[in-house]
Order: C-alpha cells, then structure tokens, then sequence
C-alpha cells in the first residue's frame, strides 16, 4: 500500500520498529495533512520454516505458523491509527534466513544481536534494490541501529547507500531506552552528529501509545501490561524531550 504524496518515509527493519521509534512524530504529520509511508523491510513470510529458536518466539507471540501474516495485519492496523500508510516488503526477519543446506544464521539473541553472518554479503543490494523503487519523499528516516539488530544493521546500509546526507536516522525504540545505547551508537560510528527534537502533544503520545498496543504479539516481550507501557513511552518521551532525530552536521 503506498500513497501518491509522500512527505515522509520511515524505513523499518521489523513489523513494528517505525511505530515504535517515530510514532508521535508519525501521527503529527499525519495530522497536518502531510503523507507518510512506513515501509518495513524484513516483512515476508519464514519460507523454509522455522528453528528452533525460531519456534519458542513465535510461541512468546502466541502465533502458529501465520504468525507473518498475523504480524503485517498488526501493522496495518497500528499505521490505521496513526493515519500512515505501510509498505510490505518479502525478506523474511532474520530468524528465518539461512544457508542452502538448510541451517539458519541467527538461532539466539546473541546472535541476532551481534555479527553478521558471512553468508548475508548480498543482502545489503537485495534492499538496496528496494528502496530504489521508492516515492520521492522530503524526509528518509532510517534506524541509528541502537541495540546492534542485525537487521536494523542491514536497512541503515542500504538507506545510506541510496540516500547518503538526506538520512535522518530515528533512535531504536525500546533499545534506546537503555542509559548509554545511543551515545554509544554516535560514538562508534563518527563524529559530527547533531539531534533534531520533535515535541510530542498529549495527542500524539496517546496515539502512539494505541497504534503499540496494535501488536499484540509483541506486548509481552517489552511490557507486563497497559500502564507499564504507557509509563515507559511517556518516561523516554520526557526523558529526550518528544522523539530525536539524528543527522550529520
């Protein structure tokens, strides 16, 4: 699904990343007449099966085998919320990528969170061809990478070969919650970074706050309830003043 003026495009790694790190700001160009797509890369159905591993999240989510599709119905509905349209693209979620004889490259958290695999040297073009076939867009928001997903390492290095200067990059929503996570990510990857803060009204905060509550299947992995999750946006969103957005100077 994509819409013919676009402000605003949030590039998303996972089925719910754009929501959760640019929600507020979402709604409130949404709000202001001005289109925006999220469009989530790593969106397409697990193909050869599932690990192990891979099992025991999707029993966490309390999904079968269409846990994918069930997945992409809840992003609809959370961009529904905030007035966004969404993009689907095929590439499975790391936990379903593998080698030919058939073992998967990611079969823990540390690995999904640490190096990427050697056998992934093409992934980067595969969504480089993707975003080539984008709208035009004023703004590109891209993940900073804060929490080292592997696949969040993937959508920034195809976004920085297509778009270069043009990023903005948004902060890793929940892994940016972590004290350090982003000043970590700045250092580590050069000097000369300079942050834009986006003020969130009562509105927009509520919003967000809905369209999260959107995907059920990822509730119980980051909350243990409705008020914890609405004290946590609203705690990060004091703490930085709205949502930030990074640039190069």
């Amino acid at each position: 699904m994509t819409q013919q003026n676009v402000h605003t495009i949030v590039l998303a790694a996972h089925l719910d990343d754009g929501v959760l790190s640019c929600g507020g700001q979402i709604y409130q160009l949404a709000q202001a007449g001005e289109g925006v797509l999220v469009a989530t890369v790593m969106a397409g159905d697990a193909g050869g099966g599932a690990s192990d591993y891979a099992q025991s999240l999707r029993d966490r989510w309390q999904l079968d085998t269409s846990a994918e599709a069930a997945r992409r119905a809840e992003d609809a509905a959370a961009c529904a919320v905030l007035g966004a349209d969404y993009l689907h693209w095929p590439i499975p979620d790391c936990i379903y990528r593998g080698g030919a004889e058939g073992g998967m490259y990611y079969q823990s958290d540390a690995e999904i969170f640490g190096p990427v695999h050697p056998g992934e040297a093409g992934l980067v073009a595969e969504v480089i061809a993707l975003l080539r076939s984008l709208p035009g867009a004023e703004q590109i928001l891209a993940p900073l990478t804060v929490g080292n997903h592997v696949d969040h390492i993937f959508v920034r290095q195809a976004a920085e070969a297509v778009y270069g200067g043009r990023l903005g990059y948004y902060e890793d929503y929940p892994y940016a919650q972590k004290e350090g996570s982003v000043a970590e990510v700045l250092e580590r990857t050069g000097s000369g970074w300079e942050a834009t803060v986006h003020p969130l009204s009562e509105a927009a905060l509520q919003a967000k706050i809905e369209a999260i509550l959107a995907y059920r299947s990822q509730f119980s992995t980051f909350w243990t309830d409705r008020a914890d999750l609405e004290r946590q946006v609203r705690g990060y969103a004091e703490r930085v003043g709205g949502e930030r957005v990074w640039q190069r100077e």
